[in-house]
C-alpha cells in the first residue's frame, strides 16, 4: 500500500493498510475537561444559521467572478496554532555519560514544535481545534489574522471526536467569531472554502467543492461521519475551517489521504453539527451520547435479497437490550433500521453519528424493515447506563494475565472508552510492560475465554488466573486469536 492517511499537524503520518492487523491496538480514549470552570461554554456558541443556500446551475457565459466577499468576512475568525512540546523521555546513556565524566552545561530537553489551525467560536476567546493539534503539548501560542498573539489553555478535549476546545485570554477585546451551517444540508456538489496554515505559510484559502458526505470507515474517529472535500487540505490545515459558498462553517478539516503527505484531493473534516455537540458537552466536562440499546451489523447485498429488499442498506439487528429505548420502542433482533430521523443508516458508525447529535430525552423516528413491510417507531433517547458496574481489576496471580488489567463493559463504559467496543464483555484497559501478555495484547482487547474456559465478566477472568491459567482467548474487532505458554516455556499464539 502506497496510500497514507495523515491527520494534518506537520511531521505527522500514519500508515493505513486495506485491512488492521490481528494484534493492532485500539486506542481507548476519553473526554477530559483540563479545567473546571468552563466558562459557560453553551452560552458561547452562536446560533445555527440555517438559511437555505440558493443552488442554481450557472447559464451559459456566467461566472463566479470572486470568492473575495466570503473570504473577507471568515477568514478573521480563523487562526494559525502553534505548540510547544518537553520531550521527557529519560537522557540517553551517551548524554548520562558525558555530563557525568566531562561536566560541561546540563543537557537541554528537547522540545518538539507542530503546527495547526482553529476557529473562534466565542467571542470571549473560544476557540475550536483538532485535539491532535494541541493534545500534550505544554505551550500553546494562536496567531490572529491581523497578527494579535494569544497564549491558550485546553478547556475541554475529546480524542473520540479529536476535537478540543481553547481559550485565549482577550482583556476586554472582542473577537470575531465565525457563523455556523447546519452540516446535515450539505449536499455533494456544494462549494467548499477551506482556511488554515497549511505547512506553517500562514493563513491560505483553497475552494474545491464536497465530494461526498457520510463517510466512514477511514479509521479517524469513533464516531465517523465526515464531509469528503477535494479543496486542497494540507499538513497545518488541521483544526481550520471549512465553509460553504456563504462563508458559514460546515466542518473541521482533520484528515486527508495522501501518498506522500500533501493534498491530493481527498480531505475529510468533522460536521459542524458535530462540533456543536461538542461544544454543548464543554459546560459539563464529558460527551454523552444518546442511546437506544440496539446493536447491528451492515447489511450485506445477499441478506438483504434474503429480507425481501432490493438493495443493501441499513443495519441489521443483532441484539437489543431488554428494557433498552429500543426494546420499549418494538424494535427486535432481525429488524433491519433503515433510517432515523430521515437519515439513512448504513453502518454502526451513522447510527452512532446519529445519536451523538442529538440529546438525551429527544424522540427519533426510527424507520425499520420487517417481514417484507417499512414500519416506523418513535424511540426516545436515554444515557446509557453503567451496569455491570465496570470493576476495574489488576490480575496479580500468576498466570497468563499476570499484569493486565481489566474491566466489565457497559452501555456507558463502552462510549467513554471510545474504541467502537461492544456494550458488555470483559476489556483490556491497561497492560503492566512486563506482563507476559504484552508480547500479544493491547488495550481494547476482548478476553472471551481464560484457561479454555468462558469469560463473561472480570470475576470470571480473576478465579480463572488465580487457579493459575496458562491460556487467553481475546478478540480484537472481527479478529480473534489464543495465546499461551507452550510446553518449552515459551509464548505460541494461533488463530
Amino acid at each position: 500500500m502506497n496510500r497514507i492517511f495523515t491527520r494534518m499537524v506537520q511531521g505527522t503520518k500514519i500508515a493505513v493498510g486495506a485491512t488492521i492487523g490481528l494484534l493492532a491496538g485500539v486506542g481507548l480514549a476519553v473526554g477530559v475537561a483540563r479545567l473546571s470552570d468552563t466558562g459557560h461554554v453553551a452560552a458561547q456558541i452562536p446560533p445555527m444559521d440555517t438559511s437555505e443556500v440558493p443552488r442554481a446551475v450557472p447559464a451559459a457565459g456566467q461566472v463566479a467572478l470572486s470568492f473575495s466577499p466570503v473570504v473577507k468576512t471568515a477568514a478573521p475568525a480563523v487562526v494559525n496554532i502553534y505548540t510547544a512540546t518537553v520531550d521527557r523521555r529519560p537522557r540517553s546513556l551517551n548524554e548520562e555519560f558525558i555530563q557525568r565524566f566531562f561536566g560541561g552545561a546540563p543537557v537541554q530537553p528537547r522540545v518538539s514544535q507542530s503546527l495547526g489551525s482553529g476557529v473562534i467560536v466565542g467571542a470571549d476567546g473560544l476557540i475550536i481545534t483538532n485535539n491532535h493539534v494541541v493534545e500534550g503539548a505544554d505551550q500553546i501560542l494562536v496567531a490572529l489574522a491581523d497578527r494579535r498573539e494569544f497564549k491558550a489553555k485546553i478547556l475541554f478535549a475529546d480524542p473520540r471526536l479529536d476535537l478540543a476546545l481553547l481559550k485565549v485570554e482577550t482583556e476586554g477585546a472582542v473577537l470575531p467569531v465565525i457563523r455556523m451551517a447546519d452540516s446535515d444540508r450539505v449536499e455533494v456538489g456544494d462549494v467548499t472554502v477551506a482556511i488554515g496554515n497549511p505547512f506553517g505559510v500562514g493563513q491560505t484559502v483553497t475552494t474545491g467543492i464536497v465530494s461526498a458526505v457520510a463517510r466512514t470507515g477511514i479509521g479517524v474517529s469513533d464516531w465517523q461521519f465526515f464531509i469528503q472535500t477535494d479543496a486542497a487540505i494540507n499538513p497545518g490545515n488541521s483544526g481550520g475551517a471549512l465553509l460553504d459558498a456563504q462563508g458559514r462553517l460546515i466542518g473541521v478539516p482533520t484528515a486527508i489521504f495522501s501518498r506522500g503527505g500533501g493534498s491530493n484531493g481527498i480531505g475529510f473534516a468533522i460536521p459542524s453539527k458535530m462540533v456543536r455537540v461538542f461544544l454543548n458537552a464543554a459546560d459539563k466536562g464529558k460527551l454523552v451520547s444518546g442511546w437506544i440499546g440496539v446493536e447491528g451489523e451492515a447489511l450485506t447485498a445477499d441478506t438483504a435479497k434474503q429480507l425481501g429488499l432490493d438493495r443493501p442498506g441499513g443495519l441489521l439487528v443483532t441484539a437489543v437490550v431488554p428494557g433498552s429505548p429500543g426494546a420499549r420502542a418494538g424494535i427486535r433482533v432481525g429488524d433491519v433500521l433503515r433510517s432515523v430521523d430521515g437519515k439513512e443508516v448504513a453502518n454502526g458508525g451513522q447510527l452512532r453519528y446519529s445519536l451523538a447529535t442529538e440529546g438525551v430525552g429527544t424522540t427519533l423516528n426510527v424507520q425499520i424493515w420487517r417481514d417484507g413491510a417499512q414500519r416506523q417507531v418513535p424511540v426516545i433517547l436515554a444515557a446509557p447506563p453503567e451496569n455491570p458496574p465496570r470493576s476495574l481489576t489488576r490480575i496479580a496471580a500468576r498466570s497468563i494475565l499476570t499484569g493486565v488489567t481489566l474491566a466489565n463493559l457497559s452501555p456507558a463504559y463502552a462510549q467513554e472508552l471510545g474504541a467502537g467496543l461492544p456494550e458488555q464483555g470483559v476489556v483490556v484497559v491497561a497492560i503492566d510492560g512486563n506482563a507476559p501478555a504484552a508480547r500479544f495484547l493491547r488495550p481494547g482487547a476482548l478476553i472471551e475465554s481464560v484457561g479454555g474456559q468462558p469469560v463473561k465478566s472480570v470475576a470470571d477472568a480473576v478465579r480463572l488466573a488465580q487457579a493459575g491459567a496458562l491460556l487467553v482467548r481475546f478478540a480484537v474487532g472481527e479478529q480473534r486469536a489464543e495465546c499461551g505458554v507452550n510446553n518449552q516455556g515459551g509464548l505460541s499464539c494461533r488463530t
